[in-house]
């Protein structure tokens, strides 16, 4: 019933998450169509089309654009998410942000312009 046709398909669509591990230092451009993870450092710039996870420990020297993301770690950058983004607790972002949808939770910090609704 599940022949090896279906199974590759599995695999292709398995590697579609990039992950930075802490202790990982990422400099230049970043592109990719996947979900991303960082738990490392990113220098440069990042972008997705898909979901942006940015952990605790990470640091980020970036212009982000993602699709949605959800942060706990440190932005210092221009934020461009699509759908929406979720600041946890722990979060510190400096620079301006665009987002559809905006949730901030106590704790977090953010220094810049915040833009919400959706594009004309």
């Amino acid at each position: 019933m599940f022949g090896k046709q279906e199974n590759s398909m599995a695999h292709q669509h398995a590697g579609s998450e990039t992950i930075i591990a802490q202790g990982v230092k990422v400099e230049g451009d970043f592109k990719s169509n996947g979900d991303i993870t960082i738990d490392g450092e990113l220098n440069g710039s990042l972008q997705t089309s898909a979901a942006l996870h940015v952990g605790e420990s990470a640091v980020i020297h970036a212009e982000v654009s993602a699709k949605q993301s959800v942060i706990a770690g440190v932005i210092v950058g221009n934020l461009q998410i699509e759908d929406g983004l979720q600041l946890l607790s722990t979060s510190q972002v400096t620079g301006d942000i665009v987002t559809s949808h905006l949730s901030i939770a106590e704790g977090a910090v953010v220094n810049g312009r915040i833009s919400m609704g959706k594009k004309e």
